[in-house]
């Protein structure tokens, strides 16, 4: 009987451990499907970061120091670049064809898979061009994001700057920043760098043959969403400070 009933329950584990194993695999096969679509399908589905609102800075008064305005990059994935009027391309973004070349040579150097900017800072005007034509353009992309704008120009070196990210910021911040990204790098915008950022979006987009986004891939369960910055409350009272700077001016200049 003791043999019987020691028989029973090591059947009955090993049914369990079997059911276990078998609801791993099908846990297993579920993702390694879902990240071989994304890589097995590059050509047609692409990531692109999603930029958070970058925090506001404000005097003791709540008055804006710092904050953004929009601005749109081009970005360019090497691999997927076939023959197309370059001449078109350079045309419309204002760059010549020996500049045009060179800059696909080095998104290429950097990385053929991979987007990166081709040109930043595009003009509201140039955006709209683009988003015309960017059919005509394969492997080429917009981004839209921001960049930090100082209303009053008061107290400079009190607020600080914000820079193109170099290869130390890279590696320091672990790999959040990408090869055309801003960071703060002296003043207020460096001190509270990683509260003003936020935390960047992703979002898996779908295209066709023809290079034309046709939304989000899996009704978006692979994208997150992007997290505004904190805004930052100074001491500094602008009106005062500017007075102070207009004083200081005039008794230099006389």
């Amino acid at each position: 009987m003791d043999q019987l009933f020691n028989r029973k329950y090591i059947i009955q584990g090993l049914f369990v451990l079997l059911a276990l194993i078998l609801i791993g695999k099908l846990f297993y096969i579920q993702v390694a499907t879902d990240k071989y679509f994304v890589n097995a399908n590059s050509n047609a589905l692409r990531k692109s970061y999603v930029f958070p609102a970058r925090g506001v800075i404000l005097d003791r008064n709540n008055k804006i120091l710092a904050q953004n305005q929009p601005t749109y990059d081009l970005l360019v994935t090497p691999k997927l670049v076939k023959p197309f009027d370059t001449v078109s391309l350079s045309n419309l973004i204002g760059i010549d064809m020996p500049t045009f070349r060179e800059k696909l040579r080095r998104a290429t150097v950097r990385s053929r898979f991979q987007s990166s900017i081709f040109q930043k800072l595009l003009s509201v005007q140039t955006y709209a061009a683009l988003q015309e034509k960017l059919s005509n353009f394969p492997g080429f992309e917009v981004q839209k994001r921001t960049i930090r704008y100082y209303p009053d120009s008061v107290a400079a070196q009190f607020l600080g700057f914000m820079r193109e990210v170099n290869q130390l910021d890279i590696d320091k911040y672990e790999g959040y920043y990408k090869p055309g990204d801003y960071i703060g790098k002296t003043g207020i915008e460096k001190s509270y760098e990683e509260y003003l950022r936020g935390t960047k979006g992703v979002r898996h987009i779908l295209y066709n043959a023809k290079n034309v986004a046709q939304g989000s891939y899996d009704n978006g369960r692979l994208d997150s969403l992007s997290i505004a910055g904190d805004n930052i409350m100074s001491t500094i009272d602008s009106r005062i400070q500017k007075l102070g700077e207009e004083l200081l001016a005039n008794k230099v200049g006389s």
